[in-house]
């Protein structure tokens, strides 16, 4: 009867480890397409009291100044142009930030939908002639 319960207990032990080997490779891909905009937009109010609107300013920071010099967010990156005296609209910014040009990359599905308009009307206002 031992042989019989522990014959058991290993496939289940093999079952379980192959379960959890399972949840550790698709764990992450199921993390980063979680969409948790039911949660925040029914409650209609950004957490911890915050504006419910992107700050363009810190989307630059830390998404675009690394490559980009631009004065008014005080970086100075030296891989993409220097964005101080641009004379685009925010609408073409936006474009432009949405699907990437030359060596920028694409960040629409990396960046927000607010974030992206934010930076735009950021950049446009901060750059203007």
């Amino acid at each position: 009867m031992l042989k019989r319960l522990d014959k058991t207990l290993a496939i289940g032990c093999w079952l379980t480890a192959a379960l959890l080997v399972l949840m550790l490779f698709l764990g992450p891909a199921v993390v980063a397409n979680d969409d948790d905009s039911q949660g925040t937009a029914a409650a209609g109010a950004a957490p911890y009291g915050k504006p419910a609107g992107a700050d363009g300013k810190k989307v630059f920071q830390g998404n675009c100044g690394s490559c980009h010099t631009l004065s008014a967010a005080a970086t100075s990156g030296q891989v993409g142009p220097n964005l101080d005296g641009v004379s685009l609209s925010a609408a073409e910014i936006e474009s432009i930030v949405r699907g990437g040009r030359g060596a920028m990359p694409a960040f629409d599905g990396k960046l927000s939908g607010a974030e992206i308009s934010a930076v735009a009307s950021f950049v446009a206002s901060a750059s203007g002639p």
